[in-house]
């Protein structure tokens, strides 16, 4: 067999070809299966961290838990902790007097017309922490009548290497947040005073 003869044999040769083009095609599949199944699986665990947060903050509101939070937060983590085993849960609770106010600035008097606050000038102390804060919450569950604003935050690292394929971190965060009022099961006080320093 002749050179010229091989090569044209070898053209005109389909078997195999199913397995090439397998071959081309499998590693893009397989990346956007992979994807398909890690979104979904963030989704869920966004779901799960969301219903466990919302729990507990509507059994937060009630005054037989006020002073009960780390076990409300035990709650969820181990809530959380059935699905992502590897999981790491933070929380972080503010309050506040009213909706509205919710992740907003303490007010100030802007002596000099900058629209932002500068050392020296008076502000509404409203958090009782003696220094002005671009977020007024209050750390804490707050008192009868406040709005609460409860966040967790979970850290995963992800069961499938999709993102280290891409060259991407394996961490994973989510992060589910709701606002609830306070039952008032007593009277409520404020801590809000003027303070120029």
């Amino acid at each position: 067999m002749t050179r010229r003869s091989f090569l044209h044999c070898l053209r005109r040769n389909e078997s195999g070809n199913a397995i090439v083009e397998f071959a081309l095609t499998a590693p893009l599949f397989l990346l956007i299966l992979m994807g398909i199944f890690d979104f979904s699986w963030q989704i869920y665990g966004k779901q799960v961290l969301q219903g466990a947060v919302s729990k507990a903050a509507r059994d937060a509101t009630l005054e037989g838990n006020a002073l009960n939070q780390a076990a409300l937060d035990e709650k969820v983590r181990q809530k959380v902790l059935n699905v992502f085993k590897n999981g790491e849960v933070t929380f972080v609770r503010k309050a506040y007097d009213s909706y509205s106010e919710v992740g907003q600035p303490e007010a100030f008097t802007d002596s000099n017309g900058n629209s932002q606050y500068d050392s020296g000038e008076c502000f509404e102390d409203v958090n009782g922490n003696a220094s002005w804060d671009a977020d007024r919450g209050q750390t804490g569950n707050g008192g009868a009548e406040d709005v609460v604003l409860y966040t967790a935050t979970l850290e995963i690292d992800r069961v499938l290497p999709v993102w280290r394929m891409l060259g991407q971190s394996q961490q994973s965060s989510m992060t589910a947040t709701t606002v609830l009022r306070n039952q008032p099961y007593n009277a409520a006080t404020s801590t809000k005073q003027v303070i120029c320093s």
